[in-house]
């Protein structure tokens, strides 16, 4: 039976702009933000385009396909579509799990006619070892949980104050949209996913012993969302905790936490963009719902939502995004997409006339004349203030590009 999914135009208009170019297509992301069904909806316009296309489909999670562990595996599967004429096209899901999968995709790249896609959960295999055997041959293409457009097309909700808190609330978790909409079956489903990332994509490959504390530093994490973290930060949380890990452990938990793209690692930039700092980052989360079946939401973490958000708007459209610094004075974001940059200050409301100059006022102080933008939750977030525009988060995640 034909498996039914909602097609996501936003991934796939870029991943067919590499088609038939010898290039593999990486795609990325976190478990569960449906890389496998942008596949199926690959294959279905391959083959709507080339009907006489020749198409293999190996997906690591199914188990019919448990055999092919090595990439000499891989190879002897693949043996009697080799020489076949016309085009083949290759799609692996989940191909990390695979052992020395590059060796072979190296090997089929020498084919005349073979072009290859696959999917991977773990950004430091992936980039790792397809950057020593396959430099330069390949294209990652990074899948994300859904925006919020997509989250209202998925869940066939119109555009309003319920629909934004539902997605606050719940995230863009694609498989959402077939469970029953409440809140108690959506957060252990999302419990679920937490669990399986943990236990398979970082301590058994990374062979963690102390699982409680990864558990720990995640809601550590969810609770200090879109906050400077630095060295001093780490270690004064373990003595209120009294947790005997050395920080050099934390920031490699840390790491194993943005591998498997659970968390995204935002830098400060100069205003000037001469510098980026080494200390200081910033934390985001791939998908706030990952966040709130760790901490449900309230209303008094509505800033470090909001931050998160739009973090995940800019990401989802393709901006580097930075925190920027002006001398001693914070810029929420800079945002850079084909040479041009947009300075971004995000806060719940401007009720009064210090928050109103404190808001526009840092974006004032930057000398250059590129896109400023206040976001904002006020009914009244509309026009413009000395060629800064005030957008309402709304119209922000439905309209930004």
């Amino acid at each position: 039976m034909k498996t039914r999914y909602i097609p996501r135009p936003l991934y796939t208009d870029r991943i067919n702009a590499f088609t038939g170019t010898g290039m593999i297509k990486v795609l990325t992301g976190q478990r569960r933000v449906g890389k496998s069904y942008v596949l199926l909806q690959l294959i279905d316009e391959i083959r709507q385009r080339d009907p006489a296309a020749n198409i293999i489909h190996i997906n690591k999670e199914d188990y019919q396909f448990d055999a092919i562990r090595t990439h000499e595996h891989l190879m002897l599967f693949l043996e009697k579509h080799l020489g076949v004429s016309g085009n083949t096209y290759l799609f692996i899901d989940e191909v990390q799990e695979i052992s020395h999968f590059e060796i072979a995709l190296r090997s089929l790249l020498a084919i005349e006619g073979w072009d290859i896609y696959i999917t991977g959960s773990n950004a430091s295999l992936l980039s790792g070892e397809l950057a020593t055997q396959l430099g330069g041959r390949t294209v990652e293409i990074r899948i994300h949980s859904l925006s919020y457009n997509e989250f209202l097309q998925f869940h066939q909700f119109a555009d309003s104050a319920e629909a934004l808190l539902h997605y606050i609330r719940w995230g863009g978790m694609p498989h959402l949209v077939r469970l029953p909409k409440e809140d108690a079956v959506i957060v252990e489903y999302l419990r679920n996913i937490r669990h399986s990332i943990i236990l398979r994509d970082i301590v058994g490959r990374y062979n963690v012993r102390n699982t409680s504390f990864l558990q720990d530093l995640i809601r550590y994490l969810a609770d200090i969302t879109g906050s400077v973290l630095s060295a001093k930060r780490i270690s004064d949380y373990l003595k209120s905790q009294q947790i005997n890990v050395s920080p050099k452990v934390v920031l490699e938990y840390m790491i194993y936490l943005e591998s498997v793209y659970l968390i995204d690692r935002t830098q400060r930039m100069e205003v000037s963009g001469k510098k980026v700092f080494e200390i200081g980052d910033k934390f985001y989360f791939e998908d706030l719902g990952m966040r709130h079946a760790l901490i449900p939401f309230q209303q008094h973490d509505i800033a470090k939502v909001m931050e998160n958000l739009v973090y995940h708007q800019l990401k989802i459209t393709g901006h580097d995004v930075f925190v920027g610094k002006l001398g001693d004075r914070e810029i929420d974001f800079i945002a850079l997409k084909q040479g041009e940059k947009t300075y971004l200050q995000v806060t719940y409301l401007i009720p009064d006339e210090a928050t109103h100059r404190r808001e526009f006022g840092n974006l004032l102080g930057i000398p250059d004349n590129c896109r400023k933008i206040v976001v904002s939750m006020d009914d009244t977030a509309t026009g413009s203030f000395k060629g800064i525009e005030h957008i309402h988060l709304r119209k922000f995640l439905t309209n930004f590009n």
